[in-house]
């Protein structure tokens, strides 16, 4: 099977658990209400999340939240989706990232098309000291930042590990070179 059909499958697999993880908790949940799923660390908690990655943005005046939060994202899923398929046949490591942050902007955009907010509810916390809610598709797309990371490293090492090419005109240079310093 082509890997343009895989990350289509892993696309499609991503936005519908999404979607249905969060249908789940809007249903299962009154705004706010909190289960813990691991105690003292972990709890499925119902927010609604009008603005940016930690809530970054939401009391932003309506103009600047369609530009930021509607707009441009869909701008982005485009450009992804040629990134997907630049890659498809190159580099595995960027086709699954971009993979994953496209599905990941999908599940967040259809909340923001369609509820003006996005849904989270994994709330990781130590005590009393809360990481901000999140959701699948932010997950998707924070493992693909992490994929991002790691491709960059191994492409600086294989940049680095690369031998130079010697060539008839380097070969003659350091004769040159070699003859000079005798």
């Amino acid at each position: 099977m082509d890997r343009i059909w895989k990350m289509s499958i892993l696309i499609t697999v991503i936005i519908l658990a999404d979607q249905f993880t969060k249908g789940m908790i809007q249903q299962s949940f009154m705004l706010g209400e909190s289960v813990p799923i691991i105690e003292g660390f972990f709890n499925f908690t119902y927010v609604r999340n009008p603005g940016a990655a930690f809530g970054m943005g939401r009391d932003a005046p309506d103009v600047l939240r369609a530009i930021f939060f509607l707009f441009i994202p869909v701008v982005a899923c485009f450009w992804m989706l040629f990134l997907i398929w630049k890659e498809r046949r190159n580099n595995f490591l960027l086709c699954l990232a971009y993979s994953l942050i496209f599905a990941g902007a999908v599940g967040n955009l259809i909340d923001r098309f369609s509820l003006n907010y996005v849904v989270d509810f994994l709330d990781f916390h130590i005590g009393y000291h809360h990481f901000p809610a999140f959701n699948i598709a932010d997950s998707s797309i924070s493992i693909a930042a992490a994929l991002l990371i790691w491709d960059y490293f191994l492409q600086l090492r294989a940049e680095k590990n690369k031998a130079p090419v010697a060539t008839v005109e380097s070969i003659k240079s350091e004769e040159k070179i070699d003859s000079a310093k005798n």
